[in-house]
C-alpha cells in the first residue's frame, strides 16, 4: 500500500502541475483576447474557473498526503510517542469520516443528481456531473492517504523545515 499511495502521489502532483500550467495558458489568453484583441473568448472564464475548482479539490488531497494543510498542532507538539501516535491516528479517523461522508457520499450524490438532470455548463457545453466528480475523487484520495497515515505512520518529509 506503501508503493501504491507513493505513486499516486507522483502522478497527482504532475497532474496538479499541468492544471496549473493548462490555467495560466487559458488565464493569458482570455486577458490577450480581452484587452488586446478587444473580442474576449466566451469559454475562458469558465475553463478557468472548474480548474480552479480541480486544483483546489485535488489539491487538499495532495497538501493533506504531504502534511502540508492547514491545521492546529498546539497540543500533537506537546506529545510525544504513543500518546502523538494516537492522536494522530484520531486525526486521521476523522478526516477518514469527513472525506467518506461530504466529499464520497455527498459529492456522488451530488454529481449523480446533476447527470441524471444533465445539467450543462453554459460555455463549454460539458455535462456538470462530469465537473462535480473530482468532489468524491478527492474524498478517495482523502481516504486513501488516511488509511496510509494510519498504517504506516506520516510519509517521510522530502523537504527540511528551517522553523522550530
Amino acid at each position: 500500500m506503501k508503493q501504491l499511495t507513493a505513486t499516486i502521489e507522483k502522478i497527482l502532483g504532475a497532474f496538479l502541475g499541468l492544471l496549473m500550467a493548462i490555467m495560466v495558458l487559458d488565464v493569458t489568453w482570455q486577458v490577450a483576447t480581452r484587452f488586446v484583441l478587444q473580442e474576449p473568448s466566451s469559454y475562458t472564464e469558465e475553463l478557468a474557473r472548474f480548474l480552479l475548482v480541480w486544483i483546489g479539490l485535488l489539491g487538499a488531497a495532495y497538501a493533506y498526503r504531504k502534511k502540508a494543510h492547514l491545521g492546529l498542532d498546539i497540543l500533537s507538539q506537546q506529545l510525544e510517542g504513543k500518546a502523538k501516535r494516537k492522536l494522530d491516528i484520531f486525526i486521521s479517523l476523522v478526516c477518514t469520516l469527513f472525506a467518506c461522508v461530504i466529499m464520497i457520499y455527498g459529492g456522488a450524490k451530488l454529481m449523480l443528481l446533476t447527470l441524471d438532470l444533465e445539467q450543462m455548463s453554459a460555455a463549454l457545453q460539458v455535462k456538470v456531473g462530469y465537473l462535480y466528480s473530482v468532489i468524491p475523487l478527492s474524498g478517495v484520495l482523502i481516504v486513501l492517504f488516511s488509511v496510509d497515515r494510519i498504517l504506516y505512520g506520516d510519509p517521510e518529509p522530502d523537504h527540511v523545515e528551517f522553523y522550530e
